[in-house]
């Protein structure tokens, strides 16, 4: 029996941010640039780079709360952007993710007696599987995902109402002013950051039958052209081997085909910023090492992290520099994060997940 394919959500650039919004219209919404948001009760990430030393910037904040988890979840990736620190490796990127309730205190003591029964909860917030979704369809297994932004929504003013009873530890934080950074991350004079804009979201199902592939081809033509590299020959190649004799032999033939495979993901959205599949499958740029197996278990509870998204390449472009001359490169950022979503109680500091960098293999087909 085949395995059923996770849906795909794709993330585009949507209006700019205006102003400086604060409160449930500002952490409820996805965005690319700008500062982190906060939820309540818990301190906005501000990490540092491991290299400079000096504070990273905000790439992009997506609001992903999980169908039937009464938490609100908030996931943060960060990069040190500035030109004089030239570091695009691992270290020079982070993933935060942060949760609160929201739901009732006495309704929270519930939820965590349930969990340690081995009960699932069901239902638990009334209107919850209208999370993230404009129709009346259902949501996808697991998940409930809001990355629009939608001002004087019916679906806002449910939340706000929602969380206008919502009391953590007898009173709710403006994260922004009341609660410290947390430990170990800086609290900058000037935040270095990217123009914000908000993200919209589709299926990516929606665009797969209405859009030609004559542009990816049209790409993947320039790309034989300079290496040499016929479509027959492209197509043909097999990513997997016996050995390691023939691994070596097709090693950058099967990089080929792995490109080829991602160009032709994308083609029918080229616009797409990000990728949203939540336990499910990365698509990757360049063949995948060792990295990719051996994730590492989840700092707090141990448990294993699971794909979550990732960051495309015409993100790229679409960051522009607020200040300080600010710049990323990339050819993919695959974000993986703690696959029970663990969140003790009372804890008020994100905490840190795992992300791989997939270097761009062509920098021009993106340009």
């Amino acid at each position: 029996m085949a395995a059923v394919r996770k849906p795909v959500l794709l993330g585009l650039r949507d209006l700019a941010v205006q102003g400086s919004p604060t409160g449930p219209s500002a952490w409820t919404a996805s965005k690319l640039g700008g500062i982190p948001d906060a939820l309540p009760a818990v301190a906005a990430p501000r990490p540092v780079c491991e290299r400079c030393k000096e504070p990273q910037t905000l790439v992009v904040q997506v609001y992903c709360p999980l169908e039937g988890s009464p938490f609100h979840r908030l996931l943060h990736v960060f990069s040190c952007a500035r030109p004089k620190c030239g570091d695009s490796g691992p270290r020079s990127w982070k993933v935060f993710r942060s949760q609160c309730l929201q739901v009732h205190e006495k309704e929270a003591q519930i939820f965590f007696q349930k969990q340690e029964n081995g009960l699932v909860a069901e239902n638990w917030c009334e209107g919850a599987n209208d999370w993230g979704s404009d129709s009346e369809e259902a949501p996808p297994p697991q998940l409930t995902l809001d990355f629009v932004h939608e001002s004087n929504s019916a679906k806002d003013v449910d939340c706000t109402a929602q969380l206008q009873d919502l009391r953590l530890q007898d009173t709710v934080l403006d994260a922004t002013h009341s609660v410290p950074p947390a430990e170990g991350m800086a609290l900058p004079t000037i935040v270095p950051q990217f123009l914000p804009y908000y993200i919209c979201v589709v299926d990516e199902d929606d665009y797969r039958d209405l859009v030609s592939l004559d542009h990816a081809h049209s790409l993947l033509r320039d790309y034989q052209q300079r290496e040499g590299i016929g479509m027959e020959q492209l197509l043909s190649q097999s990513f997997f081997s016996d050995g390691n004799e023939k691994y070596e032999k097709t090693k950058i033939k099967s990089g080929d085909q792995m490109f080829y495979k991602f160009m032709k993901r994308i083609a029918a959205c080229q616009e797409q910023i990000l990728r949203y599949s939540w336990s499910g499958e990365p698509l990757f740029l360049t063949c995948p090492t060792s990295e990719i197996t051996d994730i590492p278990a989840c700092s707090h509870c141990g448990g294993q992290r699971i794909f979550e998204f990732q960051l495309m390449p015409a993100l790229i472009s679409m960051l522009q520099s607020a200040n300080l001359g600010l710049s990323v490169e990339f050819g993919t950022i695959l974000v993986y994060t703690c696959e029970k979503s663990c969140w003790p109680q009372n804890h008020q500091t994100p905490m840190e997940e795992f992300c791989i960098i997939q270097e761009d293999p062509d920098e021009l087909l993106f340009k």
